[in-house]
């Protein structure tokens, strides 16, 4: 059985492996001409120099962190203390997340030019293997990295669950900043561009003349590429992690089988994924939307078959846990359930999420007719669908719940979130091609391209648009099952077998809990106006000061658009992300609150923080494809009333569903990890 727990590092170097045969394969491809060449390689730069200059902050902010956890592990005693041990798996932990966000932006700044290049020498067909292989690198890494990284800390750490936790709070502080971070960069660049340039000059999208293009294009790939990578790379090792502290806080299997199970059931959908990622293919002219549903599909039924082996063969046939004060007993078949359980869950939220956002559904037609009216409207109709979108997904998430509890008990929640995330690697890799088509776009745009070129990559960005979107619902869902799974294992770790509603600093908690995602999405929501503001100043005076500019005859300073992200993004991406490591221990130590109020806090948080992500991205995502619905003919199309409307909604949207929103399913994962990490100190 010990040998069966090296699962978790091979699964990792296949992934990563694959990930590298990708790499040259997409090496192959020819980046097209000189004019193409010199566009994508200030793309890279910006997005590189963005990134090293955020890991330089990183890195204070990990070294600080572990000399906390490493101090405070040596000052406790007893057989609940923390270990300085744990110090080390977060440091794992970071490394890892690092790595994920950097190997997987490298390949996509590097992707992009090539699919545009592809759409432009051999058509769609080639165009959609680029730009989803540049992806699947990501997708790749994440998986690869994480079982890897998870994989050494076991065998460095064998049995000591407490240690473990601390590679997911390294995972999940780097991505709360890298998601802040990158989210702060792109929508300053994507407001200054879209405002200026497409609503008051009247240039399109992407034209080479608007000074914050290329700023706009580095955006997406410090947003959508790296950070999404880092956010899903959380979300992966947390569920894994969580599932594996309450198979060893529970007791099951003589030989820890709940533990290996979770490992097995992560490795297995590794190679589901990989399998899936061979049937995303489309004919010339074909629908790549049916491609990459069908690369999923595959996929997610593989995964299904690999849970059932591992179910039934590692897991005993019955077994007797004890929670919180209350004793039953779970069948293997019933934790196979609940895993499919958590699968279909995300499955149904990502139907959903298409439902409001994809402009083949009535909500985003209603928010594009709405523009006819004006901005005001237009904003209304927005916020009101995204407010609607919240009721099925929670249905989904409360039914998903209780058929896991019913049939695993507590350890079945965290195995619903393994089944939820075990084809990460696909996932992560259709939500990565969006960016990859959008850049392409751009690139096609700048570089005086035939127009069919920019038609071809504006269907792959269209349908990236609503994979994107799909990708964050999926992610926020995800979110709520895995935080559920984290303050499971926080509440057995405090020996907190009940939180009474009625006792005054359990009320306490919940309003603070409850008050901190709208604080949160407060100071990142500013944090874009303050930047978009800057951005939006120095576009202006490019156009009013540089002779020649509006007419093609002189080059805009991309470099200085560029910096003014950079430097807006990394000022005020470090308060918000402060908040959820320092809150939660201050509220555990704070005399006549503890562990109880703790709880509660985390519970609100859990509860307020699912409903805004899911309301903010979903009301983001369908005012995006409610102006892309008018810019393709719809209410008079580009230059009319109901586009300058659209796209003010949109940009309003921005920071909805790339900053704030899915930052805070990080939030309410970190709040949790770091409560956990930190429990010998509130028992």
């Amino acid at each position: 059985m010990e040998t069966l727990f090296f699962a978790a590092p091979v699964a990792g170097l296949i992934a990563l492996i694959f990930a590298y045969y990708l790499v040259t394969k997409i090496n192959k491809v020819d980046p097209g001409n000189e004019k193409m060449r010199e566009i994508a390689s200030a793309i890279h730069e910006g997005a590189m120099a963005f990134l090293n200059r955020e890991y330089k902050v990183l890195v204070v902010f990990i070294i600080i962190l572990a000399a906390i956890i490493a101090i405070t592990g040596f000052v406790t005693e007893g057989e609940e203390s923390m270990q300085p041990t744990t110090a080390v798996a977060f440091v794992i932990g970071a490394i890892c997340s690092i790595l994920a966000g950097n190997f997987g932006m490298r390949v996509a700044t590097k992707a992009n030019v090539r699919t545009a290049n592809a759409a432009a020498q051999k058509g769609m067909n080639k165009a959609l293997e680029v730009a989803f292989s540049g992806g699947a690198v990501m997708g790749m890494s994440v998986v690869g990295l994480g079982l890897l990284g998870l994989g050494i800390v076991i065998f460095l750490f064998p049995g000591q669950s407490s240690v473990i936790n601390g590679f997911a709070l390294g995972a999940s502080s780097v991505a709360l900043f890298g998601r802040v971070g990158g989210g702060i960069y792109t929508k300053a660049a994507d407001v200054g561009a879209d405002l200026v340039g497409k609503v008051e000059a009247g240039i399109p999208e992407d034209d080479p003349r608007n000074p914050a293009v290329i700023a706009d294009n580095v955006g997406d790939n410090v947003g959508d590429v790296a950070g999404m990578g880092s956010d899903l790379f959380e979300s992966y090792v947390g569920s894994i992690i969580a599932a594996l502290a309450l198979g060893a806080a529970l007791g099951i299997g003589s030989n820890g089988e709940g533990v290996l199970a979770p490992i097995l059931i992560a490795a297995a959908g590794i190679i589901a994924s990989i399998i899936g990622m061979f049937f995303v293919r489309t004919p010339e002219g074909g629908n790549p939307a049916k491609a990459l549903n069908t690369g999923t599909l595959v996929a997610s039924v593989l995964a299904i078959v690999g849970t059932y082996i591992v179910c039934t063969f590692v897991l005993p046939d019955t077994f007797t846990v004890t929670s919180f004060g209350v004793e039953a007993t779970y069948t293997n078949m019933g934790v196979f359930l609940a895993s499919i359980a958590g699968l279909i869950a995300g499955f149904l939220i990502g139907k959903i999420t298409e439902y409001y956002t994809s402009a083949d559904f009535q909500p985003v037609k209603d928010i594009a007719k709405s523009c006819e009216t004006g901005t005001a409207t237009n904003i209304i109709s927005g916020i009101a669908t995204g407010m609607l979108s919240t009721m099925l997904p929670i249905i989904v998430i409360a039914v998903g719940i209780l058929v896991a509890y019913y049939f695993g008990g507590l350890y079945g929640i965290a195995m619903s979130a393994i089944g939820m995330l075990s084809t990460t690697g696909i996932i992560v890799a259709v939500d990565a091609y969006g960016p990859v088509s959008d850049n392409a776009g751009g690139i096609a745009e700048m570089s005086h391209l035939d127009p069919k070129v920019r038609k071809i990559t504006d269907t792959l960005d269209s349908v990236g648009n609503t994979t994107a979107a799909i990708g964050k619902g999926f992610a926020i869902g995800s979110a709520a099952l895995t935080a559920l799974a984290l303050f499971t294992a926080f509440s057995q770790a405090v020996k907190l077998e009940a939180i009474n509603i009625l006792d005054p600093k359990v009320v306490v908690g919940l309003f603070i809990g409850g008050m901190l995602p709208f604080l949160f999405c407060a100071l990142t929501m500013n944090a874009v106006g303050r930047a978009a503001g800057h951005m939006i100043d120095e576009v202006r005076r490019q156009f009013r000061e540089i002779t020649g500019l509006m007419e093609g005859n002189a080059k805009p300073d991309y470099a200085r658009c560029v910096d003014i992200s950079t430097g807006a993004a990394l000022k005020e991406m470090i308060i918000p992300s402060l908040i959820a490591v320092v809150v939660p221990v201050t509220v555990g130590l704070l005399p006549g609150l503890g562990k109880e109020a703790l709880g509660g806090m985390l519970a609100g948080t859990l509860v307020s923080g699912f409903l805004l992500a899911i309301m903010m991205a979903n009301a983001g995502g369908a005012w995006d494809n409610a102006k892309k619905y008018i810019e393709s003919g719809h209410y008079g199309g580009k230059g009319s009333e109901a586009h300058a409307a659209a796209v003010n909604g949109d940009t309003v949207g921005d920071p909805f569903k790339d900053t704030s929103g899915p930052s805070l399913n990080i939030l309410i994962k970190l709040m949790t990890v770091i409560s956990l990490v930190f429990a010998p100190l509130f028992i």
